[in-house]
């Protein structure tokens, strides 16, 4: 099907070019909404009407005229029917939709994939201060932006994965503060304890550790501790250090992993923040006032001028975030992506005006974002407010201690990165079809049980089915479980350029169910060989489209899942 796809879409562009030669609508295909409507549509007609001067529906029937003269048409399309203020819809030869279980196990693992075009993209994700455990909403961060990576990747970008660690200031003199206290004997609840201090027990392991004079190396370093109970600078050195290492084991134990960490504390040893101000100063987009220094942000867009430099001379928060953009673009990405909490929401502005003020050459709308939203944690109906280790928030081990990674995973990308999610435990426990996670991954081990008893009982590969024996897959089931095999390669276009991994989530569950509605409805163990191996070959391109997209989410494809011990009858 997508060759014929392919094909179609230039006949179309042939047609459009015929019927309005000056017109720049590009020539594209829609899905229907109904399977009952076709399988492609051409909204065409109405984007022409004001240039052609024409109702959409006279336009719709001279695009079908125009169409059935193509010869690709003719090979692939059974009927074009006009509906609706002008669409077009096309119904295909049987033989076209078929054709998608070639393509598939004939692409294998690149079944969706376009080719690399040279292009570079930075996502920046997590980016975790230093200063405890991963906490749940660090998790939807790190699935999402993993999940980004991956899709941008099938699209044929090279993706540079960036953690951001904000190892400089207030919070990190909080944590090496409240591992001192520890160290002198305090704990959370006495008198004397920090009002400001981190409460968790992660704090008490890293005071033993430094007591013991551990050491401990994380992505770029590698510290012992000195034991001196009034070293405060070594005892930040090697808290900063433990919990980064930390990090890194629960990303590890995520499936998430870093080609770049940045350093905030860089762009002030390397004077990239000082040299930041001096460029918006000498481009005249900063006045004194009150004896700060401030950016005349509103120039871009934003709602209000922003103080760059306090009256005590230090900066805002968001002039090192306006000078790390600047390293991203010398360091030649042009393209850039942000995944931030919502909390962000009003950072968005300020940091583009900033980079648009430096001038630099950075274009308007640079970087993109993915912002999103926080996450309530359910379990045994109740509301998990806190973690014993972290003392104020659940941690993202908590959250995969209790259910699974790909759990987690699923879950967290699952959602549209704006909506508010509940993670319920409970439900990721179940295995059944209420747990959608289970529900997906159920499916790829259906089919592998299937397979493996065609193996059994069958010394052939159905993979080598022929076009002929295809031509048998023309039950209801198996035309609408092809038609969402054929939808994968648009999905992941779709969902990489919209930063929506949900979509892909929630595509994978179309699939599922479609497979499941055609393992009720047919046998696959029939006695006609040829019928069984076109239908074999069917599953086998399902299962291979789900394990495509099972990676891109990056959860497992299993091959059993211990729910049913005869999956065929």
């Amino acid at each position: 099907m997508i060759q014929a796809k392919e094909e179609l879409l230039q006949a179309l562009h042939s047609a459009l070019t015929q019927m309005a030669p000056g017109a720049t609508l590009q020539a594209a295909f829609e899905s229907p909404k109904h399977a009952e409507h076709g399988d492609l549509a051409i909204t065409a007609a109405m984007g022409l009407a004001k240039a052609l001067k024409r109702p959409p529906r006279d336009i719709a029937a001279s695009l079908v005229s125009t169409l059935k003269g193509e010869p690709a048409v003719q090979r692939w399309v059974d009927a074009l029917e006009i509906a609706g203020p002008g669409f077009v819809n096309l119904r295909l030869k049987a033989q076209a939709r078929q054709r998608i279980v070639t393509e598939v196990l004939q692409a294998g693992a690149g079944f969706g994939l376009r080719r690399a075009h040279g292009g570079r993209v930075m996502v920046e994700f997590v980016s975790a201060n230093p200063t405890g455990p991963l906490h749940v909403g660090h998790g939807r961060n790190a699935a999402l932006g993993d999940c980004v990576c991956n899709l941008l990747a099938t699209q044929g970008w090279q993706v540079t994965r960036e953690f951001y660690y904000n190892d400089a200031g207030v919070q990190i003199n909080t944590l090496g503060a409240s591992v001192q206290a520890r160290l002198q004997g305090l704990k959370p609840g006495d008198a004397a304890w920090p009002e400001a201090a981190y409460n968790g027990e992660y704090i008490a392991d890293i005071a033993a550790d430094y007591l013991a004079r551990k050491t401990v190396r994380a992505d770029d370093r590698e510290v012992t501790a000195g034991g001196d109970v009034n070293d405060l600078d070594g005892i930040t050195r090697f808290a900063v250090a433990y919990l980064r290492h930390e990090q890194d084991l629960d990303l590890r134990a995520f499936g998430v992993r870093f080609d770049t960490y940045y350093l905030e504390s860089s762009l002030y040893t390397d004077g990239r923040v000082e040299r930041t101000v001096q460029q918006l100063v000498a481009a005249g987009k900063t006045y004194e006032r009150d004896g700060a220094l401030w950016l005349r942000s509103t120039d871009y867009g934003d709602d209000k001028d922003r103080v760059m430099r306090k009256s005590d001379g230090t900066y805002t928060y968001f002039v090192p975030d306006v000078a790390y953009h600047v390293s991203k673009w010398e360091r030649g990405f042009t393209k850039v992506i942000n995944v931030q909490g919502s909390d962000h929401h009003g950072t968005v502005a300020r940091v583009r005006a900033g980079l648009q003020a430096a001038g630099v050459g950075i274009p308007p709308g640079y970087p993109d974002y993915v912002l999103y939203k926080m996450i309530t944690v359910m379990k045994g109906g109740e509301e998990v407010k806190i973690s014993k280790r972290a003392g104020s928030y659940v941690t993202l081990r908590d959250l995969i201690e209790w259910t699974s990674r790909d759990a987690v995973r699923f879950f967290l990308s699952s959602r549209k990165s704006d909506t508010e999610f509940v993670f319920d435990v409970d439900l990721a426990l179940k295995r059944n079809d209420e747990n959608p996670v289970f529900y997906v991954q159920y499916a790829h081990a259906r089919i592998c049980s299937v397979l493996a008893l065609w193996q059994d009982q069958r010394a052939v590969d159905a993979r080598e089915a022929s076009a002929a024996e295809l031509e048998r897959l023309v039950a209801p089931a198996e035309t609408a479980l092809m038609r969402e095999l054929a939808r994968y390669p648009d999905v992941l276009a779709r969902a990489a350029d919209e930063f929506a991994p949900h979509d892909l989530a929630f595509y994978l569950r179309d699939v599922a169910a479609a497979f499941h509605a055609y393992y009720s409805a047919e046998r696959f163990m029939v006695d006609d060989a040829a019928l069984a191996r076109a239908r074999i070959a069917l599953l086998t391109a399902t299962r291979q489209v789900l394990r495509n997209g099972f990676a891109v989410l990056g959860i497992s494809a299993p091959d059993s899942m211990g729910r049913e011990s005869n999956e065929e009858s």
